[in-house]
Parts: C-alpha cells; structure tokens; sequence
C-alpha cells in the first residue's frame, strides 16, 4: 500500500492538472470567493453494458449514488474554504482539508474507473486494442498472464477499502510500469505519475454481486477492461489522463 499523500500535495497537484490543461481558466479563485463546481460525468455506456461481469444495479447505484455524492460534498467543501480564504480564516480552512482530500480523490478515482471499463465483447476490451501497452507489460513482467496475476494479487492484498492501479512513472525521459494499491480515495497524483488502469477494491463496486467472493470480482473484471483507454494513457501525458476532470466542472 501506497503512503498516503498529504493533503498539501494532493490540492498542489489538482491545481497543476488543471492548469495544464487550461492555462486560460485557473478554477481555485478564491479571492473572489469563487471555487469550481463539479458535475457527474456521464457513463460512456448503459448501466447494463457491462454484465453479466457487473450488474445494472451495482452501475447505477455506483455510478448515480456513490460517485455524485462525492461531487456534491466536494463541491460544498470547496465553497466553504472558499469563504473561510476570503475570511482569512486559518482555522475553518484547516478543518476542511481532509474532507477535500477524500471526496476530491473519490471524483478523481471514479471519473478515471468508468473510462476504464468497456462492454465484454466490445474491441475496446481486448488487450489487441494496447499493443504498444502490452508491448511493455510483457517486458516488465514476462507475459499478459502474468501481469494480470501480480495485479489481482495486489488488489486482493488490499486490507479493508482502497484501488489497485497500473501506473506510468515518468522520471526524466526514461518510464516504467508498476503495480501501485492505495487506501481509501487517495488518488494517484504524484509527480510525473499517469494512472493507466485503476480497479475499485471498495465493497460498494461488488458486493451486491459478489458478496464477499471479491476475488470473483477481480478476475471477472478483466473481460470489462478498457484496454483502449489504458492505450492511450500509456502514450499520452498526465494532462490527457485527467481531461475527464476538467469536463466535469
């Protein structure tokens, strides 16, 4: 598991994609007691495109339920450090870093998992649709098999509720791949880090379904994988990654 990310360096980072992605628009402005708001991105598909593998019911409840109230209590959050900045009120900013921290990194994770999923059957789903991608993971890890099983077993060795991620480190002009799980919602927003495929290890994204057969969960999973969008994340920049973001304000 991942060291948890302060809550300095998560809003550093929120700021900095968002820059990058418009330079024009800076969302944090506070000094007019302004603060982004987020909307529900809409899913690329039906709530029912991803069974048998995910139920319509778990999509919708995910998806309508958990995802929106992340957005809305974010959005609060944002609203009243807005305030307390324009207040020049230290303490009340204080108190609200940490429910920034969580519901942002919720939007963040969930806005970057329903990209990464695709209907079974669908050529987004085959891993064909990543050769340059693929070309990688079998460097690092000998074949796709068994890069799929270093990866469920990280996300089955999350202890309580976290994501497991494949992610692009960027040091300089060299890149590897690696295997990363965080806790909670922290979301993957180091430096010169691209989530490539994230997978929800929260109760809410199975248990419905699967009870407390998760390990059913993590390899069913696998034949909903958008492995287009994993493609395109590998090649492109950290700004492409989180574009989705910057839709939803």
């Amino acid at each position: 598991m991942r060291g948890t990310p302060t809550v300095t360096a998560l809003l550093a980072s929120f700021l900095s994609f968002s820059h990058t992605l418009a330079s024009e628009q800076q969302p944090f402005e506070f000094g007019e007691m302004s603060a982004p708001q987020y909307t529900l991105p809409p899913l690329p598909y039906a709530y029912d495109a991803l069974e048998p593998h995910i139920s319509s019911q778990i999509m919708e409840l995910h998806h309508s339920k958990h995802h929106q109230t992340y957005i809305t209590n974010l959005n609060n959050l944002l609203r009243t450090q807005a305030e307390a900045v324009h207040a020049s009120d230290i303490t009340a900013q204080v108190s609200v870093q940490q429910g920034i921290k969580f519901n942002a990194g919720g939007h963040i994770n969930h806005s970057l998992f329903w990209q990464n999923l695709a209907p079974a059957g669908s050529p987004e789903a085959k891993s064909g649709a990543a050769p340059e991608l693929v070309k990688e993971i079998e460097k690092v890890w000998g074949d796709e098999k068994t890069f799929k099983e270093a990866f469920n077993a990280a996300l089955l060795g999350i202890q309580g509720s976290g994501w497991g991620w494949l992610v692009k480190v960027e040091t300089g002009k060299e890149q590897r791949l690696a295997i990363v799980t965080t806790k909670d919602q922290d979301p993957v927003v180091g430096k010169g880090e691209v989530p490539v495929l994230g997978v929800d290890m929260w109760e809410h994204a199975y248990y419905l379904q699967y009870l407390n057969g998760k390990a059913a969960y993590v390899q069913n999973i696998w034949n909903v994988v958008n492995w287009k969008t994993a493609e395109e994340r590998f090649l492109g920049s950290r700004a492409d990654a989180f574009k989705v973001l910057k839709a939803s304000i």
